[in-house]
């Protein structure tokens, strides 16, 4: 994925950790201590996608519930990312030894989002600034991305105590995230990382 990918990735991962909840609260636990550890990324898609992650570093390992993250990411687009811009997610979690798919539920999970312009503005709604470090760096936070590099430094967030879907249980998860407009790949990323909570 290119850097504004990779800076949207970053957004979304530290919305997620932060406890910004586009859904209803059915179906959440309350977790207060937490490990998200392992943490590991590639692209996977084609070497002519647009939009490219070129580096992304997520630290301490483990990360901590509640605790502080340090994070940077790097990447660019040859095209600009506008609405609609689909985005098919696949989350599988290791159940013994084999990987099974996580069905969409309450929108998370292996789910396709027709457009994710519109999931950042329910994240962050039009008109409000772009939440920090994103600010600061005057990097976007919603739609449209310009074609072009992107680069958000070296930089620290808080994550608090955070409520988790119920079958978010412990164990080995891997992501896959497509990034595509009119039927055409923009980008693909695959994250993998475990989780151990109380």
């Amino acid at each position: 994925m290119d850097n504004l990918t990779a800076v949207t990735v970053t957004v979304c991962l530290v919305a997620f950790l932060t406890q910004v909840n586009c859904s209803s609260s059915s179906g959440l636990k309350r977790v207060t201590k937490a490990q998200f550890f392992g943490f590991d990324w590639k692209n996977c898609g084609q070497p002519d996608v647009p939009a490219v992650l070129k580096t992304l570093t997520v630290s301490p390992d483990p990360i901590a519930i509640p605790g502080d993250l340090t994070a940077s990411a790097s990447g660019s687009t040859s095209v600009e990312l506008s609405v609609p811009l689909s985005l098919n997610v696949t989350l599988e979690k290791e159940v013994a030894g084999f990987w099974v798919k996580v069905p969409c539920l309450d929108e998370l999970g292996s789910c396709h989002y027709k457009d994710a312009c519109d999931v950042l503005n329910q994240l962050i709604p039009p008109g409000q600034d772009c939440p920090e470090p994103l600010h600061t760096y005057g990097l976007p936070c919603r739609c449209p991305f310009k074609a072009g590099s992107y680069s958000l430094p070296k930089s620290d967030f808080h994550l608090p105590d955070m409520d988790l879907p119920y079958w978010l249980t412990n164990g080995n998860y891997r992501v896959q995230g497509i990034l595509g407009s009119q039927d055409k790949e923009l980008g693909c990323l695959k994250v993998a990382l475990s989780l151990h909570s109380d």
